[in-house]
């Protein structure tokens, strides 16, 4: 069965954006999409005053999807959640099994960071699971070319999520970076084990060119990346997100929660297995 991609739409400009970055990574890779609208009507939602919340009829809604899949290239399934977005992305996730989540992350530029509510934030810290960002500020939308995987130095596996990360790299055909970010000067040379464990993941298999390796030295992992993680030079940023920083509040706080908000180009978290 050919794998799926589990997209989120509201019907607005980062969603739209997102869902034409998914059908052309999806025609890419073989795989077909699940479109998920989420009528948020749980009473809970953090922003069901904001004004930032589609307020559709059930029929406009059906109307909204029937058209969006009829224009797609890529064999398409739509179906309709409910209450909190994190626990209706769970429940599809849980049925259809996607290689990704994908969703559009809106304009946050006018809210300070400490208000700023994100949907990729609360569905990873609910249900880490492998999830495509894609910013609404995206120029073009084929399939990344270009990837920068990011580092911290540190062991790390993807456990169950293994097989579909390097079956999503191999299908793109990708040229593949990897960047270690070191805090200490000592550590300009790459470290063997670092590359390593990266191969160790299958990341690297059936890659048309050699792994690239970059390290820089710098306090500031956030700033490192985005400053490599450029449009004229990458197409698409990849994260290791491991479990400690997903607990509590502080996750939003973290190097993957930054590079999420900010990043000029779609990110890739693959949450590391514990």
């Amino acid at each position: 069965m050919a794998p799926s991609l589990l997209i989120l739409t509201d019907f607005f400009q980062a969603a739209n954006r997102a869902l034409d970055y998914a059908s052309n990574l999806a025609g890419a890779i073989g795989a077909r999409l699940v479109l998920l609208h989420v009528r948020r009507d749980s009473a809970l939602d953090p922003e069901m005053f904001t004004g930032q919340l589609s307020n559709l009829s059930q029929e406009a809604i059906d109307l909204a999807l029937s058209r969006v899949a009829g224009n797609l290239a890529v064999p398409v399934a739509a179906e309709v959640g409910h209450g909190r977005v994190e626990y209706a992305v769970a429940d599809a996730v849980g049925r259809h099994h996607p290689a990704l989540i994908v969703l559009g992350r809106p304009d946050y530029s006018d809210l300070p960071d400490e208000l700023v509510q994100t949907t990729s934030l609360d569905i990873l810290r609910t249900s880490p699971y492998p999830m495509l960002v894609v910013p609404h500020t995206l120029a073009s939308t084929t399939p990344p070319r270009r990837l920068l995987l990011a580092v911290d130095g540190e062991e790390f596996s993807l456990g169950a999520h293994a097989g579909a990360a390097r079956h999503l790299l191999a299908a793109l055909g990708a040229e593949l970076t990897v960047l270690h970010v070191a805090a200490s000067p000592s550590a300009t040379e790459p470290d063997p084990a670092i590359w390593d464990s990266v191969l160790q993941t299958g990341l690297a298999v059936d890659l048309p060119t050699e792994v690239h390796t970059r390290t820089v030295v710098s306090p500031d992992p956030v700033e490192s990346i985005l400053q490599a993680a450029r449009p004229e030079n990458f197409d698409l940023v990849v994260l290791i997100a491991r479990p400690r920083s997903f607990w509590g509040q502080l996750f939003h706080h973290s190097v993957t929660a930054q590079v999420l908000l900010q990043s000029r180009i779609p990110v890739l978290v693959l949450p590391a297995a514990e």
